[in-house]
């Protein structure tokens, strides 16, 4: 927030203080029922459209980018429907306040919100006043102002499209969480950090060797990772994102890969030769105490947290291929999930906890994406065409999975929704992008 800071709500409204009331209704009368039906196939998005931010004076189209930003966060959503108001005879970007006749237009049109605002500048600062106009109301809208330096206005954006999330779910946005990938350059793989729309790359890691697989911490401060010292011998790593300091957590002899935080980052799980074949341990992040989980001939990797904390997937080849496994966080109660298929690896439990997803391999040979319900009792695949699909990661909203594909040659992050739908690149340039896991929210 330091960059970015909210002054305040502005009431932009003939009768303002009976339009809030009216719409603080709709955010608490059914949020987490709204956010349930979100979930299911058959639900109706929110038709909404975009008017517009005036920017008089200011230089760069900087009304004409924000706007594109808003649109795309909210279509990526999947709780909007981003209407084009221009086929709907409806005016944008010459909006200067609250018109009843242009409300009453898209509501007659099927467009229930309508989202526009004015950019300008104040001394050093760049200055966004929002609106949002729901179900045609003739009274007047809501607002907020944020303030901010002018490279900001990507983020402004975001928060806007969040909190428009919220209004309509209870649920936060994921417009404003970010992605750490691994990016290949002159020959070194080096870790990054982008945008969740792919904007905005910036290098974390410069040791001019390998460090890969990185994972998040629940408060998004720190990335956990395996660093090879040579190739022979990986350590993993933690950094911190905001100064740059790097901490070794797990240094056991052989190899120590896949790291993955608990959901209240108490437990860090991950893979390690240290006893011949590969194992999953647990590490303890406040007393540095180590606990085997597994203990077989065959090799064990690849552990994902249930959201609860409870229960650990995990890939295994102990029934003759990889295969997915679930247990307990003790290490008990090992279950065998998947059995379609010679090959599921690289699972990922949604924080819905309702699916894992996973790399499956088709009757084709080709590796793919699937997902996996934690019973067992349904499976889908949801990727398809050219090129070798892997390492999935959830948005925290779960409605989205991020994942990297040679599908176009290149090494390269997409975005799809969590259904197959909207598949959507994300990294550019370099030459070969893998390992993408996406923040908490």
């Amino acid at each position: 927030m330091s960059a970015m800071r909210v002054e305040g709500i502005i009431l932009y409204a003939a009768l303002g203080a009976g339009l809030v009331t009216g719409l603080v209704g709709i955010v608490e009368s059914g949020a987490k029922d709204v956010f349930l039906e979100a979930t299911r196939p058959d639900f109706q998005k929110i038709p909404i459209g975009v008017l517009g931010f005036r920017d008089t004076g200011l230089p760069d189209r900087l009304g004409e980018r924000m706007s594109e930003v808003l649109r795309a966060d909210l279509r990526r959503s999947q709780i909007f429907s981003v209407a084009d108001l221009p086929t709907l005879g409806i005016k944008v970007n010459d909006v200067n306040g609250a018109e009843p006749a242009l409300f009453k237009q898209a509501a007659d049109s099927g467009v229930g919100v309508l989202v526009w605002g004015h950019l300008f500048t104040r001394e050093a600062d760049l200055v966004l006043d929002g609106y949002v106009h729901d179900g045609g109301r003739e009274e007047g809208a809501v607002g907020k102002r944020y303030v901010g330096a002018t490279p900001v206005l990507r983020l402004m954006a975001h928060r806007l499209a969040d909190e428009l999330v919220y209004r309509y779910t209870g649920e936060p946005g994921i417009a404003r969480t970010k992605i750490a990938f691994v990016s290949e350059q002159r020959g070194s793989r080096e870790l990054y950090v982008m945008d969740y729309d792919g904007d905005a790359p910036k290098q974390v890691t410069a040791d001019g060797f390998l460090n890969l697989m990185p994972k998040w911490s629940p408060d998004r401060r720190y990335l956990v990772f395996t660093a090879y010292r040579t190739r022979s011998k990986q350590d993993i790593d933690m950094i911190e994102l905001a100064s740059g300091k790097r901490w070794t957590l797990v240094s056991l002899p052989g190899l120590n890969i896949t790291p993955a935080f608990s959901p209240d980052g108490s437990l860090l799980a991950f893979a390690t030769s240290q006893d011949g074949n590969s194992e999953i341990y647990t590490l303890d992040t406040r007393t540095k105490s180590v606990q085997r989980l597994t203990s077989h001939a065959a090799g064990d990797l690849s552990p994902s947290w249930s959201p609860t904390g409870r229960e650990l997937a995990f890939t295994s080849d102990r029934g003759g291929g990889p295969q997915i496994y679930v247990m307990s966080a003790d290490g008990s109660n090992v279950r065998r999930l998947t059995f379609e298929g010679d090959y599921n690896a690289a699972p990922a439990w949604s924080p819905r906890g309702n699916w894992i997803a996973h790399v499956c391999r088709t009757a084709e040979r080709q590796y793919k994406l699937c997902v996996i319900t934690p019973d067992g009792q349904k499976r889908v695949q949801i990727t398809s065409g050219p090129g070798i699909d892997d390492s999935p990661s959830w948005s925290p909203d779960g409605r989205h999975l991020v994942f990297s594909s040679t599908g176009e040659g290149a090494s390269h992050i997409y975005m799809i929704n969590s259904d197959g739908t909207e598949r959507e690149r994300l990294s550019s340039g370099g030459t070969h992008h893998t390992s993408p896991s996406w923040s908490p929210a």
